[in-house]
């Protein structure tokens, strides 16, 4: 297997763990990159100084190819970017804001830069940025999702007709059939979010992997739009938030709602019912917690038995 993500970030799967928070820590991302994939820290859950810390403990344990994925939208982010520079990270990928503002910048001290995107004018964006790949993140994620509520399966052909870059398909890819899928679409490597969430090394709380365990088809909806657009299992918070939206409330209602810590109070701490629990559709494909390294064997081994399959159709 050859291809431009492959030689980009010099990994043996064009497999990439995403940051997610409070589910992306040091060893999580240290276990992926072990097992030949790419591993990377959720920074939108940490402090530049535990930011710093988790980077540290991943040089520690992995001597493969890692990275850092920065929301731009979160406070301090200058500071998160210090760090990393400062630690001497070689991959950062950035999500929720324009890419233009940081590029630049992480380029000029030799980063590799990718950003997440989910519509056309992001791509063509991205690519006049400078950046060196994209996600092109489809409407089945769990994280910031685009408004537009395009499908992977539609968004990988549309970037592919106006980027040049090399594009990770992400949004609804748990399984080898999904890589192979996507990658038949155009894209040369896959983001994967829902399935390393329920790992052994994920930080996520084993309530909340519980709960991907059990979910099915129906059990996340996408919401939130009028603030970020984000995919969350059905709880009482998700109710809460439905009930707010259907009776026309305002932005800074729904933000008051979700407060300093609803993510954190549920995918972190545990609570199933009053905290934010994002995930996407692939959480219906998912019945079972593994470690990082069998999960990736079990993904490999599945595409090439596809691939086989579609070699003799």
């Amino acid at each position: 297997m050859n291809n431009r993500i492959l030689s980009l970030f010099g990994i043996g799967f064009p497999i990439i763990q995403a940051g997610m928070i409070w589910c992306s820590g040091w060893r999580l991302a240290s276990a992926v990159s072990n097992a030949g994939g790419l591993g990377l820290l959720g920074a939108g859950s940490m402090s530049p100084e535990v930011l710093e810390e988790h980077i540290r403990k991943c040089k520690t344990a992995t001597d493969k190819p890692f990275g850092v994925n920065v929301p731009l939208l979160y406070a301090r982010v200058d500071e998160q970017f210090d760090v990393i520079i400062r630690e001497g990270v070689r991959i950062v990928f950035t999500s929720a804001g324009n890419p233009a503002t940081w590029t630049s910048r992480l380029k000029q001290h030799g980063i590799i830069v990718v950003h997440v995107i989910a519509n056309v004018k992001s791509a063509i964006k991205c690519e006049q940025s400078g950046v060196d790949a994209l996600v092109a993140e489809g409407f089945e994620a769990g994280g910031h999702n685009g408004k537009e509520e395009t499908t992977t399966f539609t968004l990988i052909p549309l970037i592919r007709g106006v980027a040049k870059l090399p594009v990770i398909a992400a949004g609804g890819i748990a399984t080898g059939r999904g890589m192979l899928a996507a990658m038949a679409l155009g894209a040369e490597g896959v983001q994967i979010g829902s399935r390393f969430v329920a790992s052994e090394e994920s930080s996520a709380h084993n309530n909340f992997k519980q709960k991907i365990v059990d979910a099915s088809d129906g059990s996340t909806l996408l919401t939130l739009k009028t603030v970020m657009p984000v995919r969350l299992i059905r709880n009482n918070f998700f109710n809460q938030i439905q009930q707010l939206e259907a009776n026309g409330a305002s932005t800074e209602e729904l933000k008051q709602l979700l407060g300093s810590g609803r993510a954190k109070h549920g995918m972190f701490e545990g609570n199933m019912e009053d905290g934010e629990l994002e995930i996407g559709q692939a959480a219906a494909l998912i019945k079972s917690i593994k470690p990082a390294a069998e999960i990736i064997r079990e993904i490999i081994t599945e595409f090439q038995s596809a691939k086989n399959e579609l070699a003799n159709f």
